[in-house]
């Protein structure tokens, strides 16, 4: 499946230096890949699909916890 290769190649990828344009851009890529894998999820209900989407949302949080930055008081 090409999806899960580029799902695997996103999960590998260094996220440290990263400008913001290319933290809007790698969150951008997760978002898709996520729901092209649901889509498929929703008709083979494979358990391994949803381990994948699980592991591309966690890595999604954090580069948008790095673009949102702290909240200020």
């Amino acid at each position: 499946m090409d999806l899960l290769e580029k799902a695997h190649e996103f999960e590998n990828r260094k996220m440290s230096n990263m400008s913001t344009s290319d933290r809007v851009e790698a969150s951008r890529e997760a978002k898709a890949l996520i729901l092209s894998i649901n889509e498929v999820y929703k008709e083979t209900k494979d358990p391994n699909l949803m381990d994948v989407m699980k592991r591309l949302t966690e890595k999604k949080k954090k580069i948008e916890k790095r673009l949102n930055g702290v909240p200020q008081v």
